[in-house]
């Protein structure tokens, strides 16, 4: 048994206490001032799993899978059998019911390594939200049950080819033929589109253009192999390209009515409600990125010397590495708080929306800064920043864009002042 192993079979029943619905009762006092920055001794276990498991599985590799692009499915497998995978799977399908803020610990840990291999990883847990929020236990126990069972992955099917940020104007269409539904259209940017296990898919279902998208959408559980189900070719990206990202084409697939999500147009409602668990942790990725970005560059200033001195004593230095840790230190608090409120019950939708976006801008900034550090090397494939430079920029695109991220904060403000001066 591998020592990583052995840690998580060790501490498997810490983690069984974690629930989405109550705190989780911490061995050490807690302070009574109603703030408290301080991990629990589970949550702390958990950060150290993820820790070990990216220094020794993730980045010993991740430059050889960024430039194979291959899938990495030797590092899910082992993190499958560890328990780094499936966290917020409910206790009745055999999973851990963690909560948001427990995730984004374990995602900001493997972003560290590799970004690339994280949302290959991260992607699954997107793709079974719809199902974790608005699932009935059949469904779940099928569906979220059988990631449990084998090293599987799911995948979350919304963007299209001329609409991505812009949800409401999806054009894939299911029609309601007796006890079934007949799903066709075009799916594109699906992160582990040919590798999932199944996808939830949101479709038209109501062709009136003037019907609200709050009624307009039905989501539905899609299984890779059924007939018509076919997946394009793997795209070749910028960054993060061990993620295996592809266009779904649908051709007359047949859908039993059991595997519609609540019931028909319920599916903009769970699309959008996944987003409020699913973007903290796209923040805390981002987090990992710049804090490995930080770390690279700090490293790298204390070695490189110009005009007889280590680069870190010039000022000019110094200062973008304190700018660079100051991102770090927010983007961490933003992804916190956001994933705080939504494990107690309360809205996040600005608050994701802030982690998310303010996380991307950080990891954009604190890589660049990174290679301008290391000058001319840092523009050089032989070292770490390139890569975390490209990878770095589709925080700023997935899940939303920072600048739908940022109509949805506008928005809210505003609807908040209407309404006081009302």
């Amino acid at each position: 048994m591998n020592p990583i192993s052995q840690i998580v079979r060790a501490t498997r029943p810490l983690y069984r206490k974690l629930s989405t619905s109550a705190p989780v009762a911490a061995a050490k006092p807690i302070p009574t001032t109603g703030m408290c920055f301080e991990l629990n001794d589970e949550q702390q276990a958990l950060q150290d799993l993820a820790r070990k498991f990216t220094k020794e599985e993730i980045i010993p590799v991740a430059a050889q899978y960024d430039k194979t692009g291959e899938y990495p499915w030797p590092i899910v497998k082992k993190a499958w059998e560890v328990g780094l995978m499936n966290g917020h799977i409910p206790e009745h399908c055999g999973g851990l019911n963690m909560g948001v803020f427990d995730g984004c610990l374990v995602a900001e840990e493997l972003a560290y390594g590799c970004t690339g291999i994280m949302t290959a990883m991260e992607a699954s847990g997107l793709g079974q939200t719809p199902v974790i929020i608005a699932g009935n236990k059949e469904q779940q126990k099928k569906y979220l049950g059988r990631l449990i069972e084998e090293p599987l992955v799911a995948a979350y099917g919304v963007t299209e080819p001329g609409a991505g940020s812009d949800v409401a104007g999806i054009k894939t269409r299911a029609e309601k033929k007796g006890d079934e539904w007949i799903l066709n259209g075009q799916k594109m940017w699906i992160t582990n589109g040919g590798v999932a296990n199944w996808y939830f898919v949101l479709a038209r279902t109501n062709p009136d253009p003037k019907c609200p998208a709050s009624k307009a959408f039905t989501g539905f559980i899609v299984e890779r192999e059924w007939a018509g189900v076919t997946p394009g070719r793997k795209e070749q990206n910028m960054g993060q390209r061990a993620s295996d990202t592809r266009g779904i084409t649908f051709e007359d697939v047949r859908i039993p009515k059991e595997n519609v999500l609540i019931g028909e147009g319920a599916g903009f409602k769970i699309a959008m409600g996944a987003f409020d668990k699913t973007r903290p942790p796209v923040g805390a990725g981002a987090t990992g990125l710049a804090r490995r970005a930080l770390y690279e560059a700090t490293k790298y200033s204390l070695e490189r010397k110009t005009f007889g001195v280590p680069i870190a004593q010039h000022q000019a230095v110094a200062f973008m590495l304190a700018d660079m840790a100051i991102g770090v230190e927010t983007a961490r608090l933003a992804w916190q708080k956001a994933a705080w409120l939504v494990d107690h019950g309360q809205k996040n939708t600005v608050l994701a929306s802030v982690a998310k976006s303010h996380a991307s801008d950080v990891a954009n900034k604190a890589a660049t800064d990174a290679v301008q550090i290391f000058g001319g090397n840092g523009f050089n494939t032989e070292y770490p920043v390139e890569k975390l430079m490209r990878d770095a920029k589709i925080y700023q695109i997935y899940e939303g864009t920072s600048q739908i991220q940022r109509l949805i904060i506008s928005r809210e403000l505003l609807t908040e002042a209407k309404q006081s001066a009302a």
